[in-house]
């Protein structure tokens, strides 16, 4: 009997409120409330009800007891399902097996078409290809392989569990395959990298047209897409988004705009976003990551601010995208107003957000915050490991470097490292001059950790070698490389050579660099100065000569400089900018200041045959001089001043700065298109190893 007016339905209902809406609170109160109403036993469908609660609630202590209160007699496979499903949708998946086979054992209850689901999903996130084909012949002897919604479970366990030929089987003998096991079929081929065959199964569902599309299957597809690089695919398959009608569907949209980006076709990407409707924060977050990966860095920072100004909440993924932006950028102020923006959103401590700080912070130059933002962390995973090490890297700290690698490879933290570790570990030792201990690592590489060296491993060596002047060893090390070189592995040996003053070695090297990018013309400027530098002019203007003759320009060097939240930029000999008299005075007088400092220009890579003293005018406007002139007119004494260069730093600039540093008792920080150079009392911090 029941006390209250409240009915047997009415207690099913409220316990099916509390959880729909996630309430284990209510859901005890009801349960409470059952005790004090209803003379017992409960009956059994309010037992499944509660175990169902608590099982899906994540109390599963609690679902267990009320089990064990039922009478054997009384436990159906329904109440043994609820059981199971709570457990596996809330990550107890050895739970969810032990319940199932103390059901079959003790109770000799029948599985469901429901059961069979849970069981096979369990079996694949535990990565148990045994258990999922007990399960399997199970479900054949039951006759349940047949339903539906029993098969595409099963063919997904043994896609995930890696048996694709059973797979393959299963999916071929079901007898009807609806939208979700299609949809099935090509994720995993996706997330297994099998992008053509995604591809393959797709035109499959289209030619034959059991079930048509839905949206998932646009989404899934179009990451097989972006995953292949198909971009004629992917433009056919926006055409059949249109033809079914999905041409305002957002989560299909954000699809697109996010494959145009991979695909590079940034264009078609900001063509889809211009024609969403009713944007949501994913449309943001998408385009956003399209210009920072495609290295649109104010256009990813303009699109964040106006989403902030959409009322769009920062989520994880769009402030990690935005700080890899202004790392790019190497905005330092910037990144850290985002920095607060991530504080004060209390997801800073995400492990994605933390290591797009870190790696922020070791590209603008700022490798105190950088290890700060590492060490904060409560949680850390190798990118975050990586971007430390990559930050130590990018300021040629090879003793930091090192001494991180062997830590974080320690049996205290475990992590075993991967490709891109290696190139930043042999970057650190390469710009430290660390030979024996680069090549060694590099040793390692394969022998202990089975990675085998990439493109970027192998440059590296020959720019560790050729930097410590072996030159001629470096060489070697390429052709005895079992790949064949890249740009980057023959720019490094260039570089070497002009360095080093080897100009016949240095024109094989150019001459494989001109085949394989033609159109480089910083290959053709470093041979043409190597010659100058020799005193070879007519070879040099031979050089120069062939690049006009076939249409070359010299790229434009630039350097630019943030003050008063403003980007200034400044060319060589550069005379537009307002403050011009400004910064010719102050360029005069340190002029004077360092020749009564001993300093004397390096004049042996001026671009031109001209005389002595044309020479050190030359090399005296270069961009980053005027930048650093007008840096200590605009930026306040005390604070750092900040230089971001697209080229290689001269050798002059560099003697140049670390007078000025000196003279004016200032510290400056120079981020050119290699690495970091940090000037202070005279000194870099690449002790001119660079």
């Amino acid at each position: 009997m029941m006390s209250s007016g409240i009915c047997r339905n009415d207690v099913k209902s409220l316990i099916e409120s509390a959880l729909s809406t996630n309430s284990l609170v209510v859901g005890r109160a009801v349960h409470g409330h059952m005790i004090r109403t209803i003379s017992p036993p409960f009956p059994p469908f309010l037992f499944n009800h509660l175990i169902n609660l608590y099982s899906k609630l994540d109390s599963p202590n609690s679902a267990q007891l009320l089990l064990s209160l039922i009478p054997p007699p009384s436990r159906s496979v329904v109440t043994w399902t609820a059981l199971i499903s709570g457990s596996v949708q809330n990550g107890h998946f050895t739970s969810a097996l032990s319940h199932f086979s103390h059901m079959r054992r003790h109770d000799s209850v029948q599985p469901n078409d429901f059961t069979f689901p849970c069981l096979f999903k369990a079996s694949a996130f535990l990565h148990s290809p045994f258990t999922g084909q007990q399960l399997h012949s199970l479900a054949i002897k039951t006759s349940l392989i047949n339903d539906v919604f029993v098969g595409c479970s099963a063919f997904d366990m043994y896609s995930k569990t890696g048996l694709q030929g059973y797979a393959h089987k299963v999916f071929d003998e079901m007898a009807h395959r609806n939208i979700a096991t299609w949809n099935a079929c090509i994720s995993n081929s996706v997330l297994d990298g099998r992008t053509y065959d995604a591809a393959l199964k797709l035109i499959e569902l289209l030619r034959v047209g059991e079930e048509p599309p839905n949206s998932i299957t646009f989404c899934v597809f179009l990451n097989a897409c972006s995953d292949g690089l198909y971009l004629n695919l992917g433009r056919q398959l926006h055409g059949y988004v249109i033809r079914f009608g999905f041409g305002s569907d957002v989560s299909v949209l954000n699809g697109l705009i996010d494959f145009y980006g991979k695909c590079r076709e940034v264009k078609y990407s900001e063509m889809v976003f211009d024609e969403i409707c009713a944007r949501n924060g994913v449309s943001w977050c998408t385009l956003l990551a399209v210009y920072e990966q495609n290295d649109l860095w104010e256009k990813a920072f303009m699109v964040f601010l106006k989403a902030r100004k959409g009322d769009i909440n920062p989520t994880e993924f769009m402030v990690s995208s935005v700080l890899s932006a202004c790392a790019g950028m190497a905005v330092l102020e910037l990144g850290r107003s985002i920095h607060g923006l991530a504080v004060k959103a209390c997801i800073e401590s995400n492990v994605f957000v933390g290591s797009a700080l870190v790696d922020m912070y070791g590209k603008c130059g700022s490798i105190e915050d950088c290890e700060s933002a590492f060490y904060e962390m409560p949680e850390r995973n190798l990118i975050t490991w990586n971007a430390l090490m990559g930050g130590y890297a990018h300021q040629g700290r090879a003793d930091m470097a090192l001494n991180l690698f062997e830590e974080m490879t320690s049996e205290s933290h475990d992590v075993v490292p991967n490709y891109v570790t290696f190139v930043s570990v042999l970057t650190a030792c390469s710009r430290a001059g660390a030979v024996q201990i680069g090549m060694n690592i590099f040793d390692t590489m394969r022998k202990k950790y089975g990675i085998e060296p990439g493109p970027e491993h192998y440059a590296c060596v020959v720019d560790m070698l050729g930097r410590a002047g072996l030159v001629e060893r470096a060489y070697n090390f390429i052709k005895k490389m079992p790949v064949p070189p890249t740009v980057s592995v023959w720019g490094a040996l260039l570089g070497a050579c002009r360095v080093y003053g080897k100009p016949e070695l240095g024109k094989v090297a150019a001459g494989n660099l001109f085949r394989l990018d033609p159109k480089d013309s910083g290959n053709h400027v470093i041979l043409s100065n190597m010659f100058a530098a020799a005193g070879r002019w007519d070879e040099a203007n031979l050089v120069r000569k062939e690049m006009k003759d076939v249409g070359i320009k010299k790229g434009a060097g630039f350097s630019w400089i943030s003050a008063k939240n403003s980007i200034h930029i400044f060319q060589a000999k550069d005379t537009t900018h307002e403050r011009y008299p400004e910064i010719q005075v102050m360029l005069t007088n340190l002029k004077r200041d360092m020749k009564a400092a001993g300093y004397t220009a390096d004049t042996n890579f001026a671009l031109y045959d001209l005389e002595e003293e044309e020479k050190e005018s030359e090399v005296w406007y270069h961009s980053e001089k005027i930048a650093l002139a007008f840096g200590l007119i605009a930026i306040p004494p005390g604070v750092p001043i900040r230089i971001t260069k697209n080229l290689r730093v001269c050798v002059d600039c560099h003697s140049a700065i670390k007078f000025i540093s000196g003279i004016t008792g200032r510290e400056i920080i120079v981020r050119d298109n290699n690495r970091f150079h940090s000037f202070r009392d005279y000194q870099c911090s690449c002790k001119d190893y660079w």
